[in-house]
């Protein structure tokens, strides 16, 4: 009896994605850069979603000039402003009945201590907040779409992490890194009880959750304090990581493999899930607990003011 080896998953395998329409937040570099490209390629209509416009129309030029025809949108996106927020929302609502993918990949790493106009801390705001309201903002038109998803990308770190529900903008104890593995955590615990709330409602859209390994991206190269560009950028990097478009394939996976189902989690296969190709992973035990989901979303949805409508299918 012979057996066959089955090749790793690559961008390659992805399924024509004419007639799609997809959203990539982070879209001016790093992961987000690489997914709307692999998208883009393979027909999708890719708006990509950046807080700097300027960045994201050198990003849509980088795949242009590689894919012409390329059907691409940029529009400006912050995360951790709620104003943003719901203009962009409205913007797309505005001019699509139907969206099918939304790919939740912008991110901020280890920042001093920094508050956002509304009082959240940095990166739970960017990071998870923000990504929380736009879902919910988006919701209508993905369960218009076809075979519509929320891909909600998480880390490895995430295990690393307990939610702090007593002090979620640092006042009493600040760890740059900490609040990183926290919003990262806040990622997989959301993407999870979005599954539950959707599977509920008998929604048509998937919520599915991804993590990149260790990547060599601008987000560890850009971090404020210069420890950690220097333990990720100058060591890290270089010694462990893997190339942005071999760590952007979990996402795309996620985004885009016919098999995937609501709920699941996808990450690198290699030791650790630190680099490799796609495959099914697990989320902590913290992350899967149903209560932290529901004290999470509600406490979401007091700081975002954004309350989700869900559609059944049909």
């Amino acid at each position: 009896m012979s057996s066959v080896k089955q090749q790793p998953w690559t961008t390659a395998r992805i399924p024509d994605q004419t007639g799609r329409v997809a959203v990539v937040t982070g879209a001016a570099g790093g992961l987000g850069l690489a997914t709307a490209r692999a998208l883009a390629d393979r027909g999708a209509r890719v708006v990509l979603a950046v807080r700097d416009e300027e960045k994201g129309r050198r990003a849509a030029g980088k795949i242009t000039a590689a894919q012409p025809d390329a059907r691409l949108d940029v529009r400006r996106l912050d995360l951790a402003d709620p104003a943003s927020v719901e203009e962009f929302a409205a913007g797309l609502r505005a001019e699509h009945a139907a969206l099918d993918l939304l790919v939740n990949n912008a991110g901020i790493m280890a920042p001093p201590r920094t508050l956002t106009a509304a009082g959240h801390e940095a990166q739970f705001a960017t990071n998870h907040l923000g990504h929380f309201a736009l879902t919910g903002l988006l919701l209508g038109p993905l369960a218009q779409g076809r075979d519509p998803r929320v891909v909600t990308v998480s880390s490895v770190n995430h295990r690393k992490a307990t939610l702090r529900f007593d002090d979620l903008t640092g006042a009493r104890r600040y760890s740059a890194m900490g609040f990183y593995n926290q919003s990262k955590l806040a990622n997989a615990v959301f993407g999870l009880e979005l599954h539950r709330r959707l599977t509920a409602a008998g929604s048509p859209v998937r919520s599915v959750l991804a993590h990149p390994g260790y990547t060599a991206t601008g987000l560890q190269t850009s971090a404020p304090i210069g420890v950690w560009r220097l333990v990720f950028g100058r060591i890290g990097n270089p010694l462990l990581a893997q190339p942005v478009e071999r760590g952007a394939l979990p996402q795309l996976y996620a985004a885009t493999e016919p098999g995937v189902r609501g709920g699941e989690f996808i990450g690198p296969d290699g030791t650790a899930e630190l680099r490799g190709a796609p495959t099914r992973v697990h989320a902590a035990q913290a992350a899967a607990d149903p209560g932290t989901g529901r004290r999470l979303w509600d406490v979401s949805e007091e700081l975002t003011g954004v309350r989700y409508v869900f559609t059944p299918a049909g």
